[in-house]
């Protein structure tokens, strides 16, 4: 089965001018079976997309996340099909956090482009340099992206090795012309996020590769592109700190619901006892 694991839509990413069904027409005619949609902390399109009377035929489209993380760049998030975290739709969360929030509910992480762009990519941030045996708390790690060159994909794919973790290529479309351009391949069929899920914790195979996407911003900008990554920077930063109380409020519910279950399962389990015990 052949995907494109790291897609963006206009419906979800600001900096996207490719809409989801036209994203989808063209993945079909390149002879993909599914795409993974990977908005910037959105899941809009996702949203869109279950409420469209009429789905494409053949083609599996699966809800995921890119998160901007305050330290560790961005990281791709797969939760299971049942599972809606609107925290995650509040960019700025500790990657420490955010990886005990996705396994809590079920669902899978791993860094995008770790190699990449400061601040965006794991391997250039503080994170990186303060505790090196995170990766060992990642489930897959997107060893080819074809927006990045062939440096930085060689070293994601040696990082996958060192750490034995599965690999996921996409890529990381923003136009029209950029469709296609990254894939992974899986052994078998699946339907739904939870299948993909199961997959990837069952240690089961996968396939990363692709073509280099030449005429990305990154590239017409040159040297200026510099400068956009520390604009990135400082509005990552600045909306984390405006979103906290979001955050934290999030953070508050789920601890309290929780808690309600923990209360009702014990006080189910002790009512057990008691008739048990006559």
């Amino acid at each position: 089965m052949k995907l494109d694991m790291h897609c963006h839509t206009k419906e979800g990413s600001p900096d996207c001018k490719l809409e989801l069904l036209e994203n989808i027409e063209l993945l079909k005619q390149k002879g993909f079976h599914g795409m993974l949609i990977t908005d910037h902390d959105s899941y809009k399109a996702y949203r869109y997309y279950v409420k469209l009377p009429h789905k494409p035929e053949n083609f599996v489209v699966l809800k995921g996340i890119e998160y901007d993380t305050i330290d560790a760049g961005h990281m791709l998030i797969v939760m299971p099909s049942h599972v809606k975290l609107p925290i995650l739709e509040l960019r700025g969360l500790p990657v420490i956090l955010l990886i005990e929030i996705v396994h809590h509910y079920g669902g899978i992480i791993g860094p995008a482009h770790p190699c990449g762009e400061k601040f965006l990519s794991i391997r250039s941030t503080i994170r990186n340099k303060i505790s090196g045996n995170i990766y060992q708390k990642f489930d897959f790690i997107e060893g080819f992206n074809a927006c990045e060159d062939a440096d930085s994909n060689m070293r994601a794919m040696r990082l996958a090795k060192e750490y034995n973790l599965p690999c996921f290529g996409g890529s990381d479309s923003h136009k029209a012309d950029g469709i296609g351009f990254g894939y992974t391949i899986l052994q078998e069929n699946i339907s739904n996020e939870t299948d993909l899920i199961n997959y990837i914790r069952a240690g089961k195979a996968t396939m990363a590769g692709g073509n280099h996407y030449e005429h990305t911003t990154k590239a017409k900008l040159g040297r200026v592109n510099k400068l956009l990554v520390y604009s990135f920077w400082f509005y990552n930063r600045a909306s984390a700190l405006l979103r906290r109380k979001a955050r934290n409020l999030e953070l508050m519910e789920n601890h309290i619901i929780e808690s309600i279950r923990s209360t009702r399962q014990n006080k189910s389990k002790y009512i057990l006892i008691e008739r048990d015990n006559g």
